[in-house]
């Protein structure tokens, strides 16, 4: 007889082990089952071990800079580019212990293997060895993640062609590196490899990089990032990528015609597609719409019992709204009260480059679209006394409300250490706060934070600091 369970997870990424400790919270018997390491992606391959590599190259930053801040630094100063990858997969070993952990604290069983549904709300799990083995369960979620995107032009080798499993663990820094896309994967990895002194390539087939975020965070972005020597191409795209020679030849198509580049190594940063491919999904006839799978506002497929968390299904691919998915999954199926649908359009966005990207709700351009009369503030960071005092005045805060009652549309922030100011946005918005209210908030001084107070009174014509 199969093993039962109440539920059993697919995957142990931020939305599959998410919902394995809160079922078990609410007293569910549950298992997770995972074929490489828990924690999945986001804990071994990207949220934690790239904000490692980042940390690496703004330290060397630092250093480099050290007499800006009025300190000497005696002989060169260079980057072990070795140890600096070390670093990281020891940041990203221990994450992932700390899950195992969590896993043992919560009496999760854990199942090693590849998970296959099947009907009748079972699955098959293929453990290394081969052997196959049934486990069963009232309700099973997918959490099976995402991976990098292929583009058809541009076949990834694992050599001179990779993706960012690859970059983050590229035994020697290559002299010059292509990157294609410039979303959170293409720009964080393009600040870490400049810094350490490869020459980086951009290649973005929108208008502008950072295609989702606001148009004056994307401008404001390629200026810093041309300051550093990174080459920026938008409206451009790679035809082809020779690979025959002792590095690539990039063939690529721009506002200006064809331009070759010659570089060590190309890094596709082109998006993430779902991993639906053969986890018995068709068997089972649970139903996929353009490479996602489909599901309501409390992640029910459209056969009974089985769900869909994270990357595979819809919704904004990041490990934080995995996690808030996986929750809200899991305490409908408990049944509790007054379970809520998850807001969409107030989901923060995190980008970790230097400078640093946060934003939430609308961007100026969507809020005119949409119809809203519009006060817009800004406040740069060259007014700012703590970004001064930390040598940091790039960037600036921006805000958006609605002219007629005051909601607070959305936000768009570019600095030092802005991820860390907009969860004070997120939770306004979801309180129904209003520029108004904004306005009669204190906020400390001196700190980066209070440009959003300075920001918004300049939308609403008060500015102080301005």
């Amino acid at each position: 007889m199969a093993s039962q369970y109440d539920v059993i997870v697919v995957g142990s990424g931020p939305g599959g082990y998410v919902a394995a400790i809160r079922a078990s919270q609410l007293g569910l018997k549950t298992a997770v089952i995972e074929r490489e390491s828990l924690g999945g992606i986001c804990l071994n391959w990207g949220c934690i071990p790239t904000k490692a590599l980042l940390k690496s190259a703004q330290v060397f930053e630092y250093i480099k800079h050290s007499a800006d801040y009025g300190i000497t630094v005696s002989g060169e100063s260079k980057a072990d580019f070795a140890a600096v990858i070390k670093r990281s997969r020891g940041v990203a070993d221990g994450m992932s212990k700390g899950v195992q952990f969590l896993m043992k604290k919560n009496k999760i069983d854990v199942i090693n293997g590849f998970g296959k549904v099947k009907p009748g709300k079972k699955i098959d799990v293929t453990a290394a060895d081969g052997k196959v083995t049934e486990y069963e369960a009232k309700h099973i979620i997918i959490a099976t993640g995402g991976r990098a995107r292929q583009l058809p032009s541009v076949p990834i080798d694992g050599n001179k062609v990779i993706e960012y499993r690859k970059a983050m663990t590229l035994e020697k820094k290559p002299d010059s590196m292509l990157v294609i896309g410039s979303g959170a994967i293409g720009v964080e990895f393009a600040y870490v490899y400049a810094s350490m002194g490869t020459k980086v390539t951009i290649i973005e087939f929108l208008p502008n990089v950072v295609p989702v975020e606001d148009e004056d965070i994307s401008k404001e972005l390629a200026k810093q990032y041309k300051k550093i020597g990174i080459d920026i191409y938008t409206k451009s795209e790679v035809t082809k990528v020779d690979t025959s020679g002792s590095g690539c030849k990039v063939f690529v198509k721009t506002p200006d015609g064809e331009k070759t580049f010659d570089v060590d190594v190309v890094l596709s940063a082109a998006g993430v597609v779902a991993n639906i491919e053969n986890i018995g999904l068709e068997e089972v006839g649970i139903a996929v719409d353009r490479g996602k799978i489909v599901s309501d506002d409390y992640y029910r497929t459209n056969v009974e019992g089985y769900y869909a968390i994270g990357d595979v299904t819809k919704g904004q691919a990041l490990a934080h709204v995995a996690s808030a998915e996986a929750i809200i999954c899991v305490e409908k199926i408990a049944g509790l009260p007054h379970v809520e649908p998850l807001n969409y359009n107030n989901i923060p966005g995190c980008t970790y480059c230097t400078p640093e990207i946060a934003s939430v709700g609308y961007t100026e351009k969507a809020a005119r679209e949409a119809g809203y009369e519009l006060k817009v503030g800004k406040f740069p960071f060259t007014a700012s006394g703590k970004a001064k005092a930390a040598g940091a005045p790039e960037g600036f805060v921006k805000v958006i409300f609605d002219a007629k009652y005051g909601e607070f549309l959305g936000a768009h922030f570019i600095g030092t250490n802005v991820t860390e100011m907009i969860a004070e946005v997120v939770a306004a918005r979801k309180l129904e706060t209003t520029g108004e209210e904004i306005l009669k908030t204190v906020h400390p001084h001196p700190t980066m934070s209070e440009a959003i107070k300075d920001a918004t009174e300049a939308a609403y014509g008060e500015a102080i600091h301005l």
